[in-house]
């Protein structure tokens, strides 16, 4: 008989975002709750935050990015997601945007020119594939496609639901697992403890409960090109918080990665 009565999965998202996020992401790992890591593959910090995990025994994710550092495609091929500089789009434009200016056939481009990178650095397919959440329903309609096209594991978003927030009970559904969604990082006040407590006491039985993380410290240049600062340290307290991991096995919670969908 299994003794775990409630299944929960905690995946960190933005490896090689910058060095700094990545040896936030590293201790996130090795010495925390971490078993599922997102990877931004375009970032100039990409290979030092790959080299750092790429050996432990957890799942790694393609987490596609159109909206920070500089695309792999050349940027002539792909207008709708460049600026004059040949950089990304930033997500503040994607949020202010009236209008998805996001071409179907440019970003299909883009995400598998990042799925070959992924491939490259880690000579397979990734345990799961998901994005960079921007505001930008062709981008999540061209991702769902190629992964369907390719076989891989998708972690979308839910129908109806923005890219930094999640209504109650919030659900996809990951290689046929109903998955349920936690992500509070981008709210006022935000408290970590106080968001894995909620979902705590609020879990389903019908699936998996799902709490995104974006662990990582902080330098020059995540300060300069990230909204999200603060939360990424207080993450990393929480994650690797003895008393937290102790009071999940007290629960009886099993933790999962996507491995285990």
């Amino acid at each position: 008989m299994n003794q775990f009565l409630k299944k929960v999965l905690l995946r960190a998202d933005d490896l090689g975002y910058s060095e700094a996020v990545n040896y936030g992401m590293e201790k996130a790992v090795k010495e925390g709750l971490i078993q599922s890591v997102g990877v931004m593959v375009n970032m100039p910090a990409t290979e030092h935050g790959v080299n750092l995990l790429k050996n432990e025994a957890i799942a790694f994710g393609q987490h596609t990015n159109i909206c920070a550092g500089k695309p792999i495609t050349p940027a002539q091929l792909i207008p709708s997601l460049v600026d004059d500089m040949g950089n990304f789009k930033s997500s503040k434009v994607y949020r202010n945007a009236k209008t998805d200016f996001v071409v179907f056939d440019e970003v299909m481009l883009e995400i598998e020119a990042q799925y070959r990178r992924f491939l490259k650095l880690f000579g397979r397919k990734p345990d799961y594939f998901e994005g960079h959440a921007v505001a930008s329903e062709n981008f999540f309609k061209a991702m769902e496609t190629f992964a369907n096209k390719q076989g891989l594991k998708y972690s979308g978003l839910p129908e109806g639901e923005g890219p930094n927030t999640l209504s109650s009970d919030a659900f996809i559904w990951v290689n046929g697992t109903k998955v349920y969604l936690w992500m509070e990082a981008m709210q006022p006040d935000y408290n970590p403890y106080l968001s894995l407590e909620s979902m705590l006491d609020n879990l389903h039985d019908d699936g998996v409960d799902m709490m995104i993380f974006h662990p990582g410290y902080l330098d020059d240049y995540i300060i300069k090109h990230s909204s999200l600062l603060t939360p990424r340290t207080l993450e990393i307290t929480l994650l690797t918080d003895p008393a937290v991991k102790e009071m999940l096995d007290q629960l009886q919670i099993q933790q999962m990665s996507y491995q285990d969908l």
